[in-house]
């Protein structure tokens, strides 16, 4: 008998199984994280039955930013109106004198939601991370 006969043939096939099952690793990865990665801005809204306690007795400094009916801007109890500008330079101030004080924006009810988004706007751009709504409790 001759040895040719015996020989085996080569494969010449790629086997895809292992690359099916990476892909297949990855698209579960990618579906699982690609709902994380959205970004959205971070606001915490108070319940407005729980809104007697909503700032509550600690050692806490509280930036209280005020917007009226008119959309003038007012910063903790000053009388005085501020600019946008001048809001924006007294904030950074406060948040690098005291960075673990908190802002909240007090806003008239007849002011336009517009006007408030961009009080919030401004206060990132400031650096603040978390913003507080403050509301009246119900009647």
């Amino acid at each position: 008998m001759s040895r040719s006969r015996y020989r085996r043939r080569r494969l010449s096939d790629m086997n895809v199984v292992p690359y099916i099952d990476v892909m297949l690793v990855l698209l579960i990865i990618f579906m699982i994280t690609s709902p994380l990665l959205t970004q959205s801005v971070e606001v915490e809204l108070p319940a407005v039955e729980q809104s007697e306690s909503v700032i509550p007795e600690q050692e806490t400094k509280y930036i209280i930013v005020t917007v009226d009916a008119q959309g003038r801007v007012f910063l903790d109890e000053d009388k005085q109106a501020l600019s946008t500008s001048t809001l924006l330079t007294r904030i950074i101030a406060l948040k690098q004198f005291a960075s673990d004080s908190q802002v909240l924006v007090r806003g008239d009810e007849r002011v336009a939601y517009g006007e408030v988004v961009k009080i919030i706007s401004l206060l990132q751009e400031a650096g603040v991370e978390k913003v507080g709504l403050l509301t009246k409790p119900m009647e």
